[in-house]
């Protein structure tokens, strides 16, 4: 048992009693029915208090296997405290691979669902998008089975779940045979080629990132992730941007070698999908995180409101990244019916300035419906915040059903839900 853990960050301690450990849902169903309050930690890598509780932290740390896939359905199995890194490998010896990945490797699949997190593409969806099943030990301490097949009504408001129906000891996912990928990276790409081609760059690849420092004229770098089998010749320059010829970290003064492979060598969809490599600190290491998701139609106009507060991002920041996101029907994922653009920022770990800043970034693209990542750094409001989920009142009452005494609530669902 551990009491009083750090997030991954560090700039959040959590204020648990303690840290149990279960070893299977019967273990997790019973400790929740002899507590007053619970709650789910994952692996750590939320910078807000989205996992805090005042009573006592359930880990899954523990319940991490990751079952045969069925190559009937075209689904792997695996209890609620698998990695991707680990379940990514499973797969890929198995001959089977996930159509997305976020950046990191590092974090635990059901928290990664459960909170919308995402990697990139025009077609594809946030990682939430692969669950056809989910399996949840909800505040009755009862064990709950719900499928995209079976209770339609419910799961669209079951995946992106915030942690407020209970603990996910089992999901499902949809897999598919494996393939490669290859990743290029072009440094030096003219602001107003990606405002004016801004589609044409996201059409270049399966999955893309524009990394900027908001310093210039210029984006620092453009990430393509091309599938193997995408045999077109690759370009020297792409609207003005010229190919690497050594591999870089987006944070151009840091080393490399913590990054995937690029200089469009093939690999495995695992080892290229993410940024970071799994053995290797993710991303920066000291460092904080926001992110805000707009309406794809709105990309020009969020970027160039931001673009006007970057004297004062810039000294606070130590990379941002673009990303798109397929639409999804979850009813708490910011992709809600709607194709996004992300604009993440990777923040010096400064939390006084960094949050005395947030509500200015808010500010300017709040024309725009920007909906913050739930498991970053933000300050809206929370009313603003249900105004951009049609279907919120759906999902409050649903976590009425699944927690009627609200073992699962703490602060940041008391905001955005209401006191209980």
């Amino acid at each position: 048992m551990i009491s009083c853990r750090t997030n991954w960050a560090g700039n959040l301690t959590y204020c648990s009693s303690e840290v149990v450990e279960p070893t299977s849902a019967e273990e997790v169903a019973d400790f929740v029915r002899s507590q007053y309050r619970v709650r789910t930690l994952g692996t750590r890598h939320c910078f807000n208090e989205i996992a805090d509780t005042s009573g006592v932290h359930i880990s899954l740390r523990q319940m991490n296997r990751i079952d045969p896939v069925d190559r009937h359905r075209n689904t792997v199995t695996l209890q609620g405290g698998a990695r991707y890194g680990e379940l990514c490998r499973n797969l890929d010896s198995q001959g089977y691979a996930l159509p997305n990945m976020a950046s990191l490797p590092h974090i635990s699949v059901a928290g990664a669902c459960a909170t919308a997190t995402h990697g990139s593409g025009e077609l594809r969806a946030s990682l939430a998008g692969q669950v056809s099943a989910i399996q949840i030990v909800n505040g009755r301490g009862e064990i709950v089975e719900i499928s995209r097949d079976t209770d339609a009504d419910i799961f669209p408001g079951c995946v992106v779940n915030l942690g407020a129906l209970g603990t996910i000891t089992r999901l499902t996912l949809d897999v598919e045979p494996t393939y490669q990928v290859r990743q290029l990276v072009y440094r030096k790409l003219p602001v107003d080629a990606v405002l004016a081609e801004f589609d044409a760059i996201q059409q270049m690849a399966a999955s893309v990132s524009l990394f900027t420092d908001w310093c210039g004229d210029t984006i620092n770098q453009l990430w393509l992730k091309k599938l193997a089998s995408d045999d077109m010749e690759d370009e020297e320059t792409v609207c003005g941007a010229s190919v690497a010829r050594s591999r870089v970290h987006p944070v151009e003064t840091m080393g490399a070698d913590p990054c995937t492979e690029q200089l469009g060598i093939p690999g495995p969809w695992f080892e290229r999908l993410p940024h970071f490599r799994l053995e290797f600190t993710p991303s920066v290491g000291a460092e904080l995180q926001s992110e805000y998701l707009v309406p794809r139609e709105s990309f020009a106009d969020a970027f160039l409101a931001i673009n006007g507060l970057r004297e004062r991002i810039a000294p606070l920041l130590l990379i941002s990244e673009i990303r798109t996101v397929a639409a999804d029907d979850y009813w708490m994922s910011p992709f809600y019916h709607q194709q996004c653009v992300g604009f993440h920022f990777t923040w010096k770990p400064l939390q006084n300035a960094v949050m005395a800043l947030l509500p200015d970034i808010e500010a300017a693209i709040k024309p725009y419906n920007a909906r913050p990542h739930w498991g970053k750094l933000f300050t809206m409001q929370w009313s603003e915040i249900r105004s951009h989920y049609p279907e919120f009142a759906a999902f409050k009452s649903l976590t009425s059903q699944f927690d009627p005494i609200c073992r699962y609530r703490n602060g940041f669902l008391n905001g955005l839900l209401g006191t209980s």
